[in-house]
């Protein structure tokens, strides 16, 4: 490979690190080529991608971009993650396909420019999508107003209950 094809490869990494919002670092080492074709299938359908390089290569496109922490792990047969959006569904993705595959081993992982650790990612993973938050959040916003409206009402609702139930008693006592 000649100096001009690392530089476009350096600059075509460093772009995809400045971009990403979350990078997982894995050894691929042992796996077919068509075990990753299924990672990269999975991993384009929620905006990410997986990328292999030479660990040189990477440590210069990952410097001067948030995902500098990562620097210190590329060693071995080393495969990024980069997700570009939402940093869940590519983490469900990549611990899916660990548990699946035992050659594929996640060393470590950021998030928003800060290096997490495989328990944060797995316990990332396990985490809802964005979509469904939003929905639980919207309902929980929905049911505090109505729960409030009943508690305010409960109080002169009672008090009319208690109002005609004394009314009641003295018409039969009248009778």
């Amino acid at each position: 490979m000649n100096r001009d094809d690392k530089l476009a490869i350096v600059s075509e990494l460093n772009d995809s690190f400045s971009r990403a919002s979350f990078a997982v670092v894995a050894d691929y080492c042992g796996l077919k080529v068509s075990e990753l074709q299924k990672i990269r299938v999975e991993l384009k359908n929620c905006n990410s991608e997986i990328r292999v390089a030479k660990n040189t290569l990477l440590k210069r496109a990952v410097t001067d971009t948030g995902n500098s922490a990562l620097s210190d792990s590329f060693t071995g047969t080393t495969a990024v993650v980069m997700g570009y959006a939402d940093p869940v569904a590519p983490a469900k993705v990549v611990a899916k396909f660990a548990d699946d595959h035992k050659k594929f081993i996640i060393r470590c992982a950021a998030l928003d420019g800060e290096k997490i650790g495989v328990e944060e990612l797995i316990a990332l993973s396990k985490l809802p999508t964005k979509e469904v938050l939003l929905g639980q959040l919207l309902s929980t916003w929905k049911n505090v107003p109505t729960g409030l409206v009943q508690v305010l009402t409960g109080v002169p609702r009672s008090f009319v209950y208690t109002l005609q139930a004394i009314k009641d008693q003295k018409e039969a006592a009248n009778n």
